[in-house]
């Protein structure tokens, strides 16, 4: 038997800059179909912009032009292991001044058996 584990990737997820918004946050496209175990978020705006998982309480900032690989379980070969839920929706808002150009690209990796 088999512990491999196949790297798979869900398709990018995009949100323009215009459609960042101040106040209330904006779902960066939809849930994970997988539970990832690689996301890569990266904001091509020309501002900072604050992130979420639950849409309500700032977790994350990246600069403007910045991006962050979240390696959560790519060197597991078993499917338990520390990652993020599947059906997770990650969301977006700036927080000091409006993006005016770019957009947020959001990139999955997951695992599947078989290889």
């Amino acid at each position: 038997m088999s512990l491999a584990i196949k790297a798979e990737f869900e398709e990018i997820r995009r949100l323009a800059f215009g459609s960042i918004a101040p106040a209330a946050f904006t779902g960066i496209g939809a849930a994970f179909l997988h539970a990832p175990r690689m996301v890569i978020l990266q904001n091509f705006t020309d501002n900072t912009l604050t992130f979420s998982d639950d849409g309500i309480k700032d977790k994350l900032d990246l600069l403007a032009g910045t991006y962050i690989i979240l390696d959560l379980t790519s060197n597991k070969t078993i499917e338990q292991g520390f990652c993020l839920e599947q059906g997770t929706r990650l969301y977006v808002r700036y927080y000091d001044g409006a993006p005016t150009l770019g957009f947020v690209s959001l990139s999955v990796i997951y695992g599947t058996t078989g290889l």
